[in-house]
């Protein structure tokens, strides 16, 4: 792919990843991912996950691919920023936080998680991240059926809210915000550090508009501030096939996929 052929871009389209380019960390289907960069061609195109780089490189490519697939790559929430496959900026969260406080969420995390009764539990409960810590109340080392089965008993007992209000409760006027994402966890970071943090890189790279895809776009979600932010025009998706039809629709003029 020739450089200077996206040389006159001044579109972008922004992408959340679990959801809205791939089931929830699942990889990408190749069909979509060559629609990816067939758009690639028309338009500037990124993605802002709440994951890790390394769990983002698994569902969307492999090793440092997914960094010159895309022309910005913001994990962790935004606060690793990559642009044009070089590291931008890298944000931590103890230096902002402090080691006080974040002993603290830690341990009100772990003591009520240790109070929630679940037909299974597995590995991994927080996950210490640049910008985030991701909090799972069955554990990510979770199988896919595991998974699942969490999610169901999530809709119904809304395990993940009750975390949640007691979290907002316990750390009001702390600086801490709280999101779900995906199917069996949620994120705490300080307030400010949401996925809308990666539109401070951009506003100066001369873009047009800022188009944001995403499928948590209602209050809670960890796309909600990025989708209602001023400079961004905002897509709610319910599927990767929704996400790759609104994106014919708008830039292809296309209203059915290919054949």
């Amino acid at each position: 792919m020739e450089v200077d052929a996206f040389a006159e871009r001044t579109v972008l389209c922004l992408f959340d990843v679990d959801g809205t380019l791939t089931p929830p960390r699942e990889k990408i289907d190749p069909e979509l991912d060559a629609f990816f960069q067939r758009l690639r061609r028309k338009v500037k195109t990124g993605i802002v996950g709440g994951s890790d780089y390394s769990k983002i490189a698994e569902q969307l490519g492999e090793g440092d691919d997914v960094i010159h697939k895309f022309d910005y790559v913001f994990a962790e929430n935004g606060t690793v920023q990559y642009k044009d496959g070089k590291l931008c900026s890298k944000y931590a969260i103890q230096n902002h936080l402090g080691e006080e406080l974040l002993q603290d969420l830690i341990n009100f995390c772990l003591n009520y998680i240790g109070h929630i009764k679940l037909p299974k539990k597995r590995g991994t409960f927080i996950e210490f991240r640049n910008g985030t810590l991701n909090i799972s109340p069955v554990g990510r080392s979770c199988t896919l059926e595991e998974r699942i089965e969490f999610s169901e008993i999530d809709k119904r007992e809304r395990i993940r809210e009750k975390f949640v209000a007691a979290l907002e409760e316990e750390f009001a006027g702390k600086g801490l915000r709280f999101t779900r994402g995906g199917l069996i966890s949620f994120d705490a970071f300080p307030e400010g550090w949401d996925k809308s943090l990666c539109l401070d890189l951009l506003e100066n790279d001369g873009l047009e508009a800022i188009y944001f895809f995403g499928n948590e776009t209602s209050v809670g979600g960890n796309d909600h501030e990025i989708f209602k932010d001023f400079r961004t025009i905002g897509f709610t998706v319910d599927s990767p096939q929704d996400t790759v039809r609104k994106c014919r629709q708008l830039f292809f003029d296309e209203q059915t996929p290919e054949s």
